[in-house]
């Protein structure tokens, strides 16, 4: 049984066409204009029980309508979907009871109260008898290091602390898919990596199939095995997330502020752009041409660095890099 498996799934809207002017909008108060809008278009895709996949694409791709269908809250307009088995239009009730959610920006917990309760009443929702609850609620406190705070409103915790009950109160069901959506956004490093090494830990222990979307490509290199981009509702490209990382992902920045002006040695793979006179400098640094250790120790060699930061480009131009090489399946 494949955890996901679609088949030239699609959804289209009618919207309705804004008129502009007073006659024209008066006019379609009585008979407004309609348009239809492909949101997904045909996607075929196949997704193994303890899979970790990227679902990846600018805004507006269509990632969240994709996974409305496939969790049962939108109805497909055409194609068909099984998710663990199961119709996500038919057995939505069933299938919720096997499927667990992560939003970044939505929380599922109640915010004036300790984590603790809104667990207790998940376990209601989620039909979880009292012992069992108690055990899981234990099992994931210790996982997830929830001690110090399980019991303080989730108002008042750190947005770390806040993800982490998240995606504990997403397991409380023990489900066997999981959907993470941006599940790190706006953590520090520090946080981000603790989030990460959670979920590996999660699908290594538990099998648990993780479907994630991500504008961070940290999140996409070091806990996916597979990329699914889509663009414009079409599926253009899938791949192993080795792959990607040697062909779109090879490309690192670092931002370098000085004690005095300087201009950064040339090196092949690397290119410099300067600020502020030349006290600060961002360097694009190809890592398939230059490994990242070589420039730093060149940077550290000038012996006026007061600062050197090293981060990943926009997911935004790593897909605008990938459609510019003229990657797809269309």
């Amino acid at each position: 049984m494949k955890a996901i498996q679609t088949h030239l799934l699609s959804k289209t809207y009618r919207v309705r066409v804004k008129e502009e002017g007073l006659k024209a909008s008066f006019r379609a108060l009585i008979k407004p204009d309609w348009r239809e809008v492909e949101a997904v278009k045909q996607i075929s895709l196949e997704v193994e029980q303890g899979e970790l996949v990227a679902f990846i694409g600018p805004n507006g791709a269509g990632k969240s309508t994709f996974i409305k269908m496939l969790s049962g809250i939108l109805y497909p307009t055409g194609g068909d979907v099984s998710v663990l088995g199961m119709s996500p239009t038919i057995e939505r009730r069933k299938l919720a009871m096997q499927i667990g959610s992560v939003f970044g920006q939505r929380s599922q917990l109640w915010l004036h109260l300790p984590a603790l309760d809104s667990f207790t009443l998940l376990s209601a929702i989620y039909e979880i008898n009292d012992a069992e609850r108690k055990r899981r609620v234990n099992e994931l406190t210790e996982l997830f290091g929830l001690a110090e705070f399980l019991h303080t409103p989730v108002r008042k915790l750190s947005l770390g602390q806040r993800v982490r009950c998240e995606v504990a109160a997403s397991l409380l069901h023990e489900p066997a898919l999981l959907f993470l959506d941006e599940p790190t956004i706006g953590l520090d490093v520090v946080v981000k990596q603790a989030i990460r090494k959670l979920i590996l830990r999660l699908n290594k222990e538990r099998g648990t199939t993780v479907f994630l979307t991500s504008h961070d490509p940290a999140d996409i290199e070091q806990l996916c095995q597979r990329a699914v981009v889509i663009d414009n509702g079409a599926l253009v490209l899938d791949s192993p997330v080795e792959k990607l990382r040697t062909d779109y992902l090879g490309v690192k920045l670092i931002d370098v502020s000085l004690s005095s002006p300087q201009t950064i040695p040339e090196l092949t793979g690397v290119k410099a752009v300067y600020h502020e006179g030349g006290l600060k400098s961002t360097l694009t640094v190809d890592t398939n041409t230059r490994p990242i250790g070589e420039v730093m120790a060149q940077l550290s060699a000038l012996g006026n660095v007061l600062d050197i930061t090293i981060s990943n480009p926009p997911m935004e131009d790593i897909i605008a890099a990938m459609f510019k090489l003229g990657v797809g399946l269309r």
